[in-house]
């Protein structure tokens, strides 16, 4: 009875503080919301605008992504509110919020199809893409691009091809179309890791149809030599001569100065442990 007791106080106990801490947290919220109120008292669709600015500029994007949306909340049909559903997408991407980003991008190609600054947003959508994944490390040190998960990649490459289809003639148009060689490259070097990586592993009727893929579907990138030397190491490791002797005298005749040195294998730091700890093999 005394158990039953004292399980029945703990957990009225236990309510009453949950409550408690509910009932905290709304007031703060509130105490929150209303000095935000307090500090925007008197502030116009212009002066929401030009704070939002300043803050984008000075790089203080989480609260240029505030402010331009307090600006779009209280003035949706405002002389701002469209270059705020652009601009917030920006501060968003700025901020490391890529998703958010997108979605922004998106919302603002939906409701704005026919705006002057629409190609920016698919162009942005693009570079979004195109940033993903590199970390810190990645901005402060060398690394190989190629090898990172090729899926924002290939969601980039989409972005801009859809930025040039559209709006062959926007001022982004040019930036797209040299990023869409970079991807291209960099996508067609991931396969060559992934045929490598089979030919280590010994599984080379995987490694020479990877190999095969790149030559087909990514020609005329820096890529197709490496595929053409995996293809001929893979067809002579499974008795296939009459096929390896046909890659090499297709890489012989594209590429008579002899093989490329193969930079598509990570020689840094990390990769010379990897190797020397023997967890490849």
């Amino acid at each position: 009875m005394r158990l039953v007791l004292v399980k029945t106080v703990f957990i009225a106990s236990l309510a009453w503080m949950l409550q408690g801490c509910e009932t905290l947290d709304a007031f703060m919220s509130k105490d929150s919301s209303a000095s935000k109120e307090e500090e925007y008292a008197g502030w116009d669709d212009k002066m929401f605008h030009e704070k939002a600015k300043e803050a984008l500029d000075n790089k203080n994007y989480q609260k240029a992504v505030t402010l331009y949306e307090a600006l779009e909340s209280r003035y949706p049909f405002g002389d701002y509110a469209a270059q705020a559903q652009l601009n917030v997408a920006y501060a968003y991407y700025k901020n490391d919020d890529p998703e958010a980003a997108i979605a922004a991008a998106d919302r603002f190609i939906k409701i704005h199809p026919r705006s002057a600054n629409v190609d920016y947003a698919y162009y942005l959508k693009g570079l979004i893409n195109y940033n993903r994944g590199i970390g810190f490390i990645d901005r402060f040190l060398p690394t190989d691009s190629s090898q990172r998960d090729p899926g924002p990649a290939k969601d980039s490459y989409d972005n801009f091809q859809e930025l040039i289809r559209r709006y062959p003639n926007s001022q982004y148009a040019a930036d797209a179309k040299q990023r869409m060689i970079a991807l291209r490259n960099n996508m067609a070097m991931y396969e060559v890791h992934v045929a490598d990586f089979y030919m280590r592993r010994k599984a080379y009727v995987a490694a020479v149809n990877r190999a095969n893929y790149i030559v087909k579907e990514y020609q005329r990138t820096p890529a197709v030599p490496f595929a053409l030397q995996i293809m001929q190491d893979g067809y002579r490791q499974l008795g296939m001569d009459e096929l390896a002797a046909d890659a090499e005298r297709i890489y012989t005749l594209n590429y008579p100065a002899g093989a490329p040195q193969a930079n598509y294998k990570d020689e840094g730091a990390i990769q010379k442990v990897w190797d020397a700890m023997g967890l490849d093999k």
